[in-house]
């Protein structure tokens, strides 16, 4: 997935028009690099980092920046950082379960940028990526449940 399409979700190869998943449709995960929701949570960060916080009033730099900041970099710090622990079911569990957390604490952050201000931040620039957040979560979810056959298919 390249730069410019992190907001697209779900690569619509993949789908087989429910919205559900085919299974053969995916390239070989190699890497945590490989995880589409890793791509998609690392894109939504650069784009917060770069066009969220630094328009925040200079009151919120060691608030809501400083908070909006930690969340957003960490969802795909953790799945990356999980995904070293794959062979651990538990191991790999915990951080995606710590991943969706980070996520929804992120979609709240820019929930309460959009609230509070409108004036400083694009309100379409917000929606879009809380909705970009939402859909990362269920994504974590879904991979959770699904690792562990996965995992047996590799052996």
């Amino acid at each position: 997935m390249n730069k410019g399409s992190w907001d697209k979700g779900v690569d619509a190869s993949m789908e087989n028009g429910d919205g559900k998943i085919e299974a053969g449709k995916r390239n070989p995960i190699k890497s945590y690099k490989d995880l589409e929701v890793y791509q998609v949570a690392y894109w939504a960060s650069i784009e917060i980092l770069l066009k969220i916080i630094p328009k925040l009033p200079k009151e919120e730099k060691f608030d809501l920046a400083d908070q909006l900041r930690r969340s957003c970099k960490a969802v795909p710090r953790l799945i990356a950082e999980g995904y070293a622990k794959k062979h651990q079911y538990r191991g790999f569990h915990k951080y995606l379960d710590d991943s969706m957390a980070e996520a929804n604490e992120t979609s709240v952050s820019l929930c309460q940028c959009k609230d509070a201000y409108p004036k400083y931040i694009d309100p379409h620039l917000c929606e879009k990526l809380i909705s970009t957040y939402d859909r990362v979560g269920k994504q974590l979810f879904r991979l959770r449940q699904v690792w562990k056959d996965f995992r047996s298919r590799q052996n």
